[in-house]
């Protein structure tokens, strides 16, 4: 992972061309315009430090792979959310989130000695929410008609959360086989 550039988008654009990929979205980056809307809204968070987003890259095929980030950090609450993910069609199912989510969750954890990481998603997106499970995600509740998607459609989101004293035992348990692979 390193911060995103602008340069991104040209790599950031063939990748989003999975249109089905876009439906628990907010945005349809499948769109040039929607997917520059969504760099603009990247780089204007970053520059309020309310926002950290990356690109990930999968180093075994040394590829851009897709985009995450750590944001609404609370410095005063010590937390944050991971989340703004996204993977082109090739890299999902291939260990890359699952790394990337380590990798930021260490950086809150160790690093910044944050209390709680968070994840929203869609909560008809069954697949995402595996995943938030896989990482150690704990289900927290729903927030009904939470947001507009970029189709119009009000979202529903069901939030996950991983706190400070369960960040060891996952160390230890889900993350045993790639501890030490963190952020750099």
């Amino acid at each position: 992972m390193r911060p995103i550039e602008e340069s991104d988008f040209d790599a950031f654009f063939p990748l989003a061309q999975d249109e089905g990929m876009w439906e628990y979205f907010t945005l349809n980056l499948a769109d040039k315009d929607h997917l520059q809307k969504w760099m603009e809204a990247a780089f204007a968070d970053k520059a309020a430090d309310t926002r950290r987003p990356f690109t990930i890259i999968d180093k075994s095929a040394n590829q851009i792979a897709g985009s995450s980030s750590i944001g609404n950090i609370a410095y005063h609450d010590l937390r944050l959310e991971i989340g703004w993910s996204w993977l082109g069609k090739d890299f999902r199912s291939s260990g890359v989130n699952f790394h990337a989510k380590y990798s930021m969750m260490r950086y809150a954890f160790d690093e910044l000695n944050f209390e709680r990481v968070e994840f929203k998603t869609d909560l008809l997106n069954e697949r995402a929410r595996q995943g938030l499970r896989k990482v150690g995600g704990k289900e927290e509740g729903v927030l009904r008609s939470h947001m507009t998607m970029w189709n119009n459609r009000r979202r529903d989101s069901i939030y996950f959360s991983v706190i400070k004293n369960e960040w060891l035992q996952l160390k230890e348990t889900v993350f045993k086989d790639i501890a030490g692979y963190g952020f750099h």
